[in-house]
């Protein structure tokens, strides 16, 4: 039971991915979707702002939280808002 329960998370998982396939980045250096900070997201952007899979691309780093890098031609502080906006920001717990 076990392995059909790890088939299926590894094939709802593969289902999530769909979008990769068709992405404009697949091919391009990864380097231009996390740069140094300060340094310029033009040619992420301008590559994402082409794609027809960005709004996938975007919904998937916003629903995973993703934290550093160019999704869906976001940065992670533009999703960061986005996520505020929704209600899924995480809330910290108070530490004592």
């Amino acid at each position: 039971m076990e392995y059909r329960e790890e088939s299926l998370t590894n094939l709802l998982r593969l289902q999530e991915l769909w979008w990769q396939v068709d992405a404009n980045c697949k091919d391009a250096d990864p380097d231009i979707f996390f740069p140094d900070r300060g340094a310029s997201t033009k040619a992420a952007k301008e590559l994402c702002n082409a794609c027809s899979v960005k709004e996938h691309c975007l919904e998937y780093a916003i629903v995973n939280a993703e934290k550093f890098g160019i999704w869906g031609g976001l940065s992670e502080r533009e999703r960061r808002k986005i996520r505020k906006e929704r209600g899924l920001t995480r809330r910290r717990s108070n530490a004592k």
